[in-house]
């Protein structure tokens, strides 16, 4: 029996992310949407690449809820982009609002499944969903590390001119402008990137994977990000009903660890059938700390707007 994803919001990441599923294989899909025919279209579409890419598994688009009813996994995708003469905070209480909603209907209909939110602000909107859905934390995993991890990943593999298969990255913090990567546990075929690469390259890596999503959004001009943002959410899926075990940085709630207490904040995880089942503290440098210090304070800030 195949196991059963729900991801809320047809929008170009949700699409993106329900069709890496689809293509995989191993999942049943649910693509939830307000917007009548949206989800409905791109579902059927997709459906319709099966005999091309040899998957028979199912996907569908609905309006409805009830069609979600005993997901596995719960992808939140929705929300709305910041528009002009919309200040930060009004955005931040209209997507908490949206979210609220969604996470009451998900809660409903999957209680027993693992939630990944996606919207930004993340690190907030996770927050939402953990108190929205009564959920142990370890069931409430944010996508934000993964994408960031990877576009280090990428930068690294450019300048160093080999398979991004031989890098790994780890990029810690709030998913935005403090995000902290880690060049020391940043690794080539396990060596270490600071032995491979001048100051001054690494610090351009580090600067433009901060800055990943916001270069994209400038180059298109209009939207943002899609097809790297929907692939990690499709490795956190894997990882969670393939029950992996797999070393991922994530957004978690976090009660002391790396000094960080009741946020939501990006660090690595074991990703598994259980959730989150273990956070994995490493040792940081003071200047490190001070970064991830920084970047927990951005994320505590919003919280205590949504809490105003």
């Amino acid at each position: 029996m195949r196991s059963k994803v729900t991801v809320v919001g047809a929008g170009n990441v949700g699409a993106t992310a329900a069709q890496r599923i689809f293509d995989k294989g191993y999942a049943d899909v649910v693509l939830v949407d307000i917007v009548e025919g949206l989800p409905q279209g791109k579902a059927l579409d997709m459906l319709e690449s099966g005999p091309v890419t040899g998957t028979d598994a199912k996907i569908i688009g609905t309006n409805n809820y009830d069609d979600t009813a005993d997901s596995d996994v719960v992808v939140i995708t929705s929300g709305i982009a910041r528009r002009p003469g919309m200040s930060r905070d009004d955005l931040l209480h209209k997507n908490a609002g949206i979210i609220k909603a969604v996470t009451t209907e998900v809660v409903k209909h999957s209680p027993d499944c693992i939630i990944i939110p996606v919207t930004n602000p993340l690190d907030a909107m996770c927050q939402v969903v953990y108190r929205e859905s009564g959920f142990p934390r370890e069931r409430v995993v944010g996508m934000a590390g993964v994408l960031d991890s990877a576009r280090m990943r990428s930068f690294i593999a450019e300048a160093l001119n080999v398979s991004v298969e031989n890098t790994h990255a780890f990029v810690l913090g709030g998913h935005g402008d403090t995000m902290v990567p880690l060049p020391r546990y940043s690794t080539v075929a396990g060596i270490p990137i600071t032995e491979l690469l001048d100051q001054a390259t690494i610090d351009g890596i580090v600067a433009r994977t901060a800055a990943g999503g916001a270069e994209i959004v400038k180059l298109l001009g209009t939207g943002s990000a899609y097809y790297a943002p929907g692939s990690a959410v499709v490795q956190m899926v894997d990882a969670i009903l393939k029950d992996k075990k797999k070393i991922l940085p994530c957004a978690v709630f976090l009660q002391g660890e790396y000094g960080v207490r009741d946020l939501f904040v990006g660090v690595p995880v074991k990703l598994g059938a259980g959730g989150a089942e273990q956070i994995i503290e490493i040792t940081l440098l003071p200047d490190e700390q001070t970064a991830l210090d920084k970047s927990a304070a951005s994320v505590k800030e919003l919280v205590e707007i949504l809490d105003q």
